[in-house]
C-alpha cells in the first residue's frame, strides 16, 4: 500500500520540488515505521554531512579541509560505533577490569541497533570523501542531498551509491513510461 501511494503521488501533476519533498517524507516515514526516534540519527547525519561538505569544498587551506573531513568521519563513525559496537566494547572493558582485579558491573547494555545505520553512515561519509577529494561538488540543494541519504528504495539495504550517480537524478524531473513502470514492478515482484 505504501509503495502504491508513493507511486501515485510521484505521478500526480505536481511540481518537481513537491514530488521530491513527497519522496523525502515517504523515505522518513518508511524509516520511522521501524523505530521513529532513530529518524533523528538519520537527520543528524544528513545535516552534518551536508554542511561539512559545503565547508570542505569552499575551504582552500588543506589542514582545515582535513579537520572538517575529520568532523564528518568522527561524528558518523562515533554514532555507528556507539550503536553497533558499544556493547562489545563495554564487555571487553569489564573483562579487562576483572583481569586487573577490579569488580565493575555496569548496567546491562540494551541498545537497539538502528536499521540501516551502517549503510547511511558509509553513504554520507562517501559523499564527504568525494567532496574532499574533489571528485564531486557539494549539493546546492539540501532537499536533493537529504533524498540521496534517505531514498527509501535503497535506505536499508543499499547499495551505497556515489553522489555523482544519484544526486544528478534528483536535479531534473523524471517521468517513467508505462513500460518502465511495468518492468520496474516486475523486478520488485521477483525481488531484484
Amino acid at each position: 500500500m505504501f509503495f502504491v501511494l508513493v507511486l501515485a503521488l510521484h505521478n500526480a501533476p505536481l511540481s518537481w520540488k513537491t514530488k521530491k519533498t513527497n519522496l523525502l517524507i515517504a523515505s522518513y516515514l518508511f524509516y520511522a515505521a521501524w523505530n521513529p526516534p532513530f529518524v533523528i540519527l538519520l537527520w543528524i547525519s544528513t545535516v552534518i554531512d551536508w554542511h561539512v561538505a559545503k565547508k570542505i569544498f569552499a575551504e582552500q587551506v588543506q589542514q582545515r579541509r582535513r579537520m572538517l573531513l575529520a568532523v564528518s568521519v568522527i561524528v558518523n563513525l562515533g554514532l555507528l560505533g556507539y550503536f553497533k559496537y558499544g556493547g562489545f566494547l563495554l564487555d571487553n572493558f569489564v573483562m579487562l577490569a576483572a583481569a586487573a582485579g577490579i569488580n565493575y558491573q555496569p548496567p546491562e547494555w540494551s541498545i537497539i541497533l538502528p536499521v540501516g545505520i551502517s549503510f547511511y553512515t558509509f553513504q554520507t561519509m562517501a559523499y564527504s570523501l568525494d567532496v574532499y577529494h574533489r571528485r564531486a561538488e557539494p549539493s546546492r540543494s539540501f532537499l536533493d542531498f537529504a533524498l540521496f541519504v534517505t531514498f527509501f528504495p535503497q535506505l536499508v539495504a543499499g547499495p551505497i551509491v556515489r553522489p555523482t550517480h544519484l544526486l544528478p537524478q534528483f536535479a531534473t524531473p523524471r517521468v517513467a513510461t508505462p513500460q518502465q513502470l511495468y518492468w520496474g514492478l516486475g523486478l520488485i515482484t521477483i525481488g531484484l
